[in-house]
């Protein structure tokens, strides 16, 4: 294990859990605890490493649209999660980040179950604006939603003297 690996929490919690049975799902719940609005599409992470995360949304009726496909909102939720997850685990020590918009196209319908791609440049972690890419995936690889959740990057403010 990497030292950055061993120093970040989501990544230490992720490397404990995902080798054992039900690990990644539990990973997942676990997350989903301290994001509650996360837990309405079901999503479990299937890969997570710095700068690059992976998500899965099951097909099931209540992610389903009036034609019977993943809902792109649904899809939303699970290239924001990938995103959160990878920031989380990726970002240095001394930056913060939060979600300022995200630019989608649509581009095939999401017939089956939809893997959700978040991932950056290591070297993108700078102050100011940072352009996350998402893709979404069916399981065909087929690519249904592509585009980008623009994060502002900042520097954490200095601890008060004690």
């Amino acid at each position: 294990m990497t030292d950055r690996r061993s120093e970040n929490y989501v990544l230490r919690l992720y490397d404990k859990l995902a080798s054992k049975p039900f690990g990644s799902w539990l990973f997942s719940r676990a997350l989903a605890a301290k994001a509650p609005y996360f837990k309405t599409v079901g999503a479990t992470i299937t890969h997570l490493e710095p700068h690059r995360c992976e998500c899965v949304i099951p097909k099931r009726r209540a992610v389903e649209n009036h034609i019977g496909t993943v809902h792109v909102i649904a899809i939303c939720n699970g290239l924001e999660l990938s995103m959160g997850v990878m920031a989380e685990a990726s970002i240095p020590k001394h930056l913060r980040w939060i979600p300022k918009g995200m630019t989608l196209d649509y581009t095939a319908k999401a017939g089956s179950d939809i893997r959700c791609v978040a991932k950056v440049k290591p070297e993108d972690w700078q102050p100011g604006d940072l352009d996350v890419e998402v893709v979404a995936y069916d399981s065909e690889d087929v690519e249904v939603v592509r585009g980008r959740i623009r994060l502002w990057i900042s520097e954490k403010p200095a601890k008060p003297a004690s």
